[in-house]
């Protein structure tokens, strides 16, 4: 087994987006290529509903696939396929945009007034930029997770993991999508296949990331003359980015560790890109605006 080295770690930047939704975006509207097929990660959470009240009103998308993980609060769904509803603290709202989709979603904080959720943007590949659009909604106790002896835990959203399979299925990125808890001190592997491009997203407590074996040309903390790879501390609101290899090696902290991981098979494919429209040609790209504004976007309604 190779460890997969730290390629770059980042703080998720304060962004605003839809009406005015205060949120941090760990990645995305930039280069794609090593997050592809992953095209942008939001983390939005606060306790003041002033911050995500105003939500993310009618909006369009096309040729993308949207995944939506609450953890407090919920958020309301609508679109223009028919489908709507809530999604609440551990549900998974899964949108395929496919053809062209109008839809909304609006936070509601908790009784205390909390709000915490994730939105991943997955691309679509070009033969299938213009399916026909889908909804799927996960409850809680639908999504199965798996205690491990040493006290980790693994929420399984999407995808194999563990030998157990999430309830999210039919995805064109082929996505691993696993919410995992390290308590104080632990230190796993966890086995991610070589070819898939692959990110965790920190979000609570505090851990290291284990470089490969072999010198890595990224920023560390060694001591003169040393020239052994050392791990990488990942806090709160931390992307890390992984180069290649087939596991990942975590150790958490005194408080441990809560972190997203994420894994796909790159489609290396163009991108064209605009807004909440992606496709894989400028030409492509104005004909989805220009059927918007003709009002002949939608190829599927309720």
């Amino acid at each position: 087994m190779s460890i997969r080295p730290v390629k770059k770690i980042v703080k998720a930047r304060p962004t605003l987006e839809g009406a005015g939704v205060h949120l941090q975006r760990a990645f995305g509207f930039g280069d794609t290529d090593e997050t592809d097929p992953f095209l942008l990660f939001d983390d939005f959470r606060g306790d003041d509903p002033a911050h995500y009240r105003a939500g993310f009103p009618w909006h369009p998308h096309r040729g993308i696939e949207t995944i939506t993980y609450v953890l407090a609060g919920e958020v309301a769904h609508g679109d223009s396929i028919g489908n709507s509803g809530s999604i609440e603290a551990g549900d998974i709202q899964w949108m395929t945009a496919g053809s062209g989709i109008i839809h909304q979603e609006m936070p509601k904080g908790d009784p205390e007034g909390k709000m915490h959720g994730f939105q991943l943007w997955a691309n679509l590949p070009s033969a299938l930029k213009m399916t026909t659009p889908r909804y799927q909604e996960v409850k809680s106790p639908d999504i199965p997770e798996v205690t491990e002896d040493d006290g980790t835990k693994a929420r399984i959203i999407c995808g194999n993991f563990w030998g157990v399979n999430g309830p999210v299925d039919g995805i064109a990125a082929d996505p691993i999508y696993v919410d995992i808890s390290l308590p104080p001190g632990v230190k796993r592997s966890i086995p991610v296949e070589t070819q898939r491009h692959a990110f965790a997203y920190v979000f609570a407590g505090s851990g290291k990331f284990f470089n490969a074996s072999s010198p890595q040309p990224i920023p560390t903390e060694a001591v003169l003359g040393d020239d052994r790879p050392v791990p990488i501390l990942a806090e709160n609101r931390h992307l890390i980015l992984f180069d290649r290899g087939d596991e990942v090696t975590v150790q958490a902290g005194e408080e441990g560790l809560r972190f997203l991981l994420v894994s796909g098979r790159p489609l290396r494919e163009p991108v064209a890109w605009h807004g909440p429209i992606v496709m894989n040609t400028q030409e492509q790209l104005q004909r989805a605006f220009q059927e918007l504004n003709r009002g002949t976007f939608l190829k599927h309604e309720s």
